[in-house]
């Protein structure tokens, strides 16, 4: 005679028990994976203010090592320039005097290329300090225009401003934001001119040299009022490849270029909240738009 074995039911303590046990497992696992998560992130906070720290005390070193360089630098032209006084008072053969004459000339020029050089770095380099006023950026503009045009004139470009029909105010730092504008016009005017004759010269293209300013009233990304400037350029124009490394410091494409200005625009452009683009393909020039958030109340009529 076979016996039946009967399962005896578990008692409903018994799973109240487990499930403190399941629970209390669980968030013992809950609390470690924060636990660690929270050590994680404090951790790579850390590392990021380490690395901070580094690249300021980096900043000041170079900042205080360019300083130091360019002192000498400005006695070694001075000591130049008195070597070619100097020289023009010697009495000797004249082409013996000529040839030392056109060395020294060619150390006062790299000494000032130098000089040039520690300049754009400590500007980059150096604290950006922004004192913005209202104030309209057509008028600005306008200046620009009045100020550069006899050099587009000397070079074959011609230069033309699209001003909105309305006053177009935003908070600025006028004296950067020309510096930030004046940089993107000295590009488009090389990029236009650079190793290539004037049209109506002997092989110059036929193309037009056009550089042209257009402001406008935007929305920006976060659709709030913004005022904007195009500075286009009827150049070669750029790839994608070049149109990614445009803004990295030290990276031109010019002979002779530090690889500043366009830095130091963005980080001008930037200092005011703004923003800037480019849009550009090759042999279809360039469009550089810079966005400042307008100020309140700007919107009233020409």
């Amino acid at each position: 005679m076979m016996l039946s074995r009967v399962s005896s039911p578990v008692h409903p303590a018994m799973w109240f028990f487990l499930g403190l046990l399941v629970g209390s497992l669980a968030g013992a696992y809950v609390l470690r994976t924060r636990s660690r998560r929270q050590l994680a992130r404090a951790r790579a906070a850390e590392r990021r203010a380490r690395s901070a720290e580094r690249l300021a005390e980096l900043g000041s070193m170079t900042g205080g090592l360019a300083h130091e360089i360019k002192n000498p630098l400005s006695t070694i032209g001075l000591n130049a320039q008195l070597l070619e006084e100097g020289i023009e008072e010697l009495s000797g053969e004249p082409e013996a005097k000529s040839r030392l004459a056109r060395r020294v000339a060619s150390l006062r020029r790299e000494v000032e290329r130098l000089k040039g050089i520690l300049s754009d770095f400590l500007e980059y380099a150096g604290e950006l300090r922004i004192e913005a006023k209202p104030a309209d950026l057509n008028a600005v503009v306008d200046e620009l225009v009045d100020f550069f045009l006899p050099q587009c004139e000397q070079q074959g470009v011609r230069l033309r401003a699209e001003l909105a029909n309305e006053k177009l105010t935003a908070d600025l730092d006028v004296p950067h934001v020309k510096q930030a504008i004046l940089n993107l016009m000295l590009n488009a005017v090389q990029a236009m001119t650079q190793g290539t004759p004037r049209t109506g010269e002997a092989g110059g293209s036929s193309t037009s040299r056009e550089l042209i300013l257009r402001t406008r009233r935007v929305t920006d990304a976060d659709k709030l009022p913004a005022v904007a400037l195009h500075v286009i350029d009827t150049g070669p124009g750029m790839d994608a490849e070049t149109r990614d490394k445009i803004f990295r410091p030290y990276f031109t494409t010019k002979a002779g270029g530090t690889g500043l200005g366009l830095p130091t625009t963005r980080r001008i452009v930037e200092g005011h909240h703004g923003r800037i683009d480019v849009h550009s393909e090759p042999g279809r020039g360039s469009d550089f738009t810079l966005d400042f958030p307008a100020s309140e109340g700007g919107t009233s009529a020409k």
